[in-house]
């Protein structure tokens, strides 16, 4: 009667493909037996214990580099090998967690890219009546506006639900909307944009909704690719833009300048 069995049987009880069986010897994990005298490599309980240990610890998330010297440590170290083992898992659930909320946000392409409160303000504009493509613009800018500056983004995004309660401002940000369709020497822009920037002087607190978009550093060049996002040069929005910062830098108001840096 043969001692043992064959290396398909060993894989088959362990419940691993031979394959795996032959990496675990090359790795030096568990010993190859010796062949019978019919040639044949028979695998013994010492044998078959190591495997199930050896598949046990891979399983479990142990790399097959370290499964080796945790075999063979003392009790102590295998328990503080193991503990390592599970901070490192729980770090890839965590991450792995944050990927899926990312994906079922992605469901929703706005929450993919701002905060609740944000789009909560979005569905706020639209419900008061402002055009979707004026929404789209607001969403488009507000996200570069939370990449480039997210160290003022939420006091932004306070600035604009409490200027929002204003009948007077959200009618000038309407009208400012109707605007863009206009041609860029219509004289009507210099009158919004005078009666805007006077709102604004008039309205410290909602004056930050324009100051609160510059970055703390690098003003010039992340304002500037905030608040003219989408605007073509020479457009209609990008006129009444560059009239209402030039009567707020005339009120002693810092907006950046389009040529600085």
């Amino acid at each position: 009667m043969m001692n043992g069995v064959t290396i398909g049987q060993a894989a088959a009880f362990v419940g691993v493909t031979v394959k795996t069986v032959r990496h675990y010897h090359k790795l030096g994990l568990v010993e190859e037996p010796e062949r019978d005298s019919s040639g044949y490599r028979r695998y013994g309980s010492a044998e078959l214990l190591r495997l199930v240990q050896v598949r046990t610890l891979a399983a479990a998330g142990v790399p097959l580099a370290e499964i080796g010297p945790l075999l063979d440590a003392d009790a102590a170290v295998f328990a503080a090998a193991l503990a390592d083992v599970e901070r490192q898992l729980t770090e890839q659930i965590e991450e792995l967690i944050a990927r899926r909320d990312t994906l079922h946000r992605l469901a929703d392409g706005d929450r993919a890219l701002l905060p609740d409160r944000a789009v909560g303000l979005l569905q706020r504009l639209a419900g008061l009546g402002f055009p979707a493509d004026e929404v789209a613009a607001t969403r488009e800018g507000w996200v570069l506006a939370s990449a480039l500056v997210p160290e003022g983004f939420d006091d932004y995004l306070t600035h604009v639900e409490h200027a929002l309660e204003d009948p007077r401002f959200v009618a000038l940000i309407k009208r400012g909307a109707e605007a863009a369709a206009w041609e860029p020497d219509d004289p009507r822009i210099a009158e919004l944009a005078t009666a805007m920037a006077d709102h604004f002087l008039a309205n410290p607190a909602q004056l930050m909704i324009v100051t609160g978009r510059q970055a703390r550093t690098e003003a010039a060049t992340r304002y500037k690719l905030i608040a003219l996002h989408g605007e073509a040069q020479g457009s209609a929005a990008a006129r009444g833009v560059a009239l209402v910062e030039a009567k707020l830098r005339a009120a002693g108001i810092h907006t950046p300048r389009p040529d600085s840096h």
